[in-house]
């Protein structure tokens, strides 16, 4: 008997993977505030939701909002530095639906972006991961930055775990300003079994990501991370003040930082984040266990979890832009632009 035609497995449709990630997420963070709740006491855990000012959710989220917002303005500038000629509404649409992918493994659904762009206008990922990479970067100077204001009143001990980094990455930096160092250096690796068929694709994505930290876009990209994420620590700040918990300023913008950067090698910060802005609620600022469990809940209720929830509105708008399944394993440059 001869055997028809295979029939070819359908596409990795990221839709479908942000179900399970999602699920998986959300299953994992109710059973870490259940144990919070269990270790703080769940009569004093319903105290501090009832203490807490709900007036002030709307806020909370508008100062989210400003986030994204900003965030958004710096990927599309990036873009418009590299001349790919992104619809705005589109890579709005674009932006919003990589918020849903901070939950993935890896953060490998953050390549959705550059899979958008290549889709839209047919310009190659090479050109435009550089654009997310810079994004992410200059995100992560910000936080550090912030984080780094107050360092020495609040953890003097760990100055060094700010400090590092940010001096990785300028010589990172002052390297990559040097377009004949870093380009040498590259054909070198090319010399390499295996490696030089890559080198041409890297040398690409190094001139491209060039252009996108150069001085001026540089500062203007960490100005915009810096007033984007200080509204979240500015929201942290709320809820604290909105449990009657009295925190300044400065120690909140700490806090908040310094819990993102710990928990930035997780998905999403799952876990890490949440026990370091609980544990430093309780350590720096005083809070009771229930208050300091209320406050890391509320917070990243708003701040991640109200980002899943819109980039899941916009991944399925985004499909439905694509006229199809979204699968990230078809990495080909050479796919032609969306109808």
């Amino acid at each position: 008997m001869v055997d028809g035609p295979s029939t070819p497995a359908p596409a990795p449709n990221l839709v479908d993977r942000f179900v399970r990630w999602a699920v998986g997420a959300a299953v994992f963070g109710a059973l870490l505030y259940l144990g919070g709740s269990v270790w703080a006491g769940f009569d004093d855990m319903r105290a501090a939701f009832v203490a807490f000012d709900w007036r002030l959710i709307p806020l909370l989220v508008a100062l989210t909002l400003t986030n994204y917002g900003l965030r958004f303005l710096k990927w599309h500038y990036f873009l418009g530095r590299l001349k790919v000629p992104m619809p705005f509404i589109e890579d709005l649409w674009n932006f919003l639906a990589g918020l849903a992918m901070v939950i993935s493994p890896g953060k490998a659904g953050e390549l959705l972006k550059p899979y958008v762009v290549r889709a839209r206008t047919g310009t190659p990922m090479a050109t435009t991961i550089p654009a997310l990479v810079s994004e992410r970067l200059t995100d992560a100077i910000a936080m550090l930055a912030l984080a780094g204001i107050s360092v020495t009143t609040y953890a003097a001990d760990k100055v060094v775990y700010v400090v590092a980094p940010l001096v990785v990455v300028a010589v990172g930096l002052a390297v990559l300003a040097h377009e004949g160092l870093t380009l040498s250096a590259l054909r070198l690796m090319g010399r390499l079994p295996m490696v030089g068929r890559v080198v041409p694709k890297l040398e690409e994505m190094v001139r491209a990501t060039r252009i996108c930290l150069a001085p001026v876009p540089f500062v203007v990209s960490i100005t915009l991370s810096f007033g984007a994420w200080f509204a979240e620590c500015v929201a942290y700040w709320l809820v604290l003040r909105g449990l009657d918990l009295a925190a300044s300023l400065d120690v909140s913008v700490f806090i908040y930082a310094a819990a993102t950067v710990i928990g930035a090698p997780a998905p999403g910060g799952l876990g890490v984040s949440d026990g370091a802005l609980a544990v430093f609620a309780s350590t720096l600022v005083g809070a009771p266990q229930s208050l300091a469990v209320a406050s890391a809940l509320i917070t990243r209720v708003v701040t991640l979890w109200f980002g899943v929830g819109v980039g899941a509105v916009a991944l399925l708008r985004v499909s439905r832009m694509l006229g199809g399944a979204i699968d990230l394993d078809d990495r080909a440059d050479d796919a032609p632009p969306a109808a």
